[in-house]
């Protein structure tokens, strides 16, 4: 039935998501460049403050943090779309029927699609600096549809409550700001103390990161136990958050 009522409005996901992409950029003089330019310029600026105090000399550390910054970029920009995704069309919400889920899932897909933009800089980095690539970088796909899963399931949540609840928006802008400091984009694990690294490893994004700097950085097999059961979490997530998201959704119209 989900997959049904999706695929008769493919259409309307399709052009949703176009406008989602247009809308990052619109009014914006360099439009899509700015794909490249923001996390490129988030790296300078941490590499500078960062660099001095936790590179130890090492001289590829630039591409640590851009493995890492730029999954969080896009876990960060998802979660905060997709929070926004029903109130920001509650013009259509309140006088056209569609499959409210539509809104953000369309805001995890846009998501993604500037995500995989925003890889060719992890690309770059790594073949002009000599790294190279392996056959793990085939495992690329399975770490996307992982944080997409995931990313999907937060969204149907937060997407839904923040209906009734305005104040999780800015709830949530400054978890994320927490967050960026509970997730090894700057440093390394075996850099925090033991307690530290315990509360760590329960954050999702701490597993995705490695990941991907696994297959990008190391060169190495991911831990395919731990993304294994993040898997199954985020598929559980995907479907409570639905089953939340439609229940609540009843209501949409009359909060909006």
């Amino acid at each position: 039935m989900v997959f049904k009522e999706l695929y008769n409005y493919r259409e309307l996901l399709k052009s949703n998501t176009k406008k989602e992409i247009r809308g990052r950029y619109k009014q914006s003089f360099l439009g899509v460049l700015w794909s490249f330019l923001n996390p490129l310029l988030q790296l300078l600026v941490y590499s500078i403050v960062f660099g001095a105090l936790l590179a130890g000399g090492d001289d590829t550390y630039y591409i640590y943090v851009c493995v890492g910054l730029i999954p969080w970029t896009f876990f960060t920009t998802t979660v905060t779309a997709g929070t926004l995704s029903v109130i920001i069309n509650d013009n259509i919400v309140k006088k056209v029927y569609f499959p409210r889920e539509i809104l953000p899932i369309s805001s995890v897909i846009s998501g993604a699609i500037n995500f995989l933009i925003s890889t060719i800089i992890i690309l770059a980095f790594v073949l002009i600096s000599g790294i190279g690539f392996t056959k793990f970088i085939l495992l690329y796909p399975v770490i996307l549809l992982i944080q997409c899963i995931l990313l999907l399931g937060i969204s149907f949540i937060l997407s839904a409550i923040t209906i009734y609840i305005r104040d999780l928006e800015h709830i949530i802008s400054v978890f994320l700001m927490a967050a960026f400091y509970i997730t090894p984009i700057v440093y390394k694990l075996d850099q925090m103390p033991e307690n530290l690294r315990i509360i760590m490893k329960l954050n999702p994004m701490t597993h995705i990161i490695n990941a991907y700097r696994d297959i990008f950085y190391y060169q190495q097999m991911p831990n395919m136990q731990n993304l294994g059961i993040l898997f199954v979490i985020s598929i559980i997530l995907m479907i409570v958050g639905y089953f939340i998201f439609k229940k609540l959704q009843k209501g949409f119209a009359e909060e909006l």
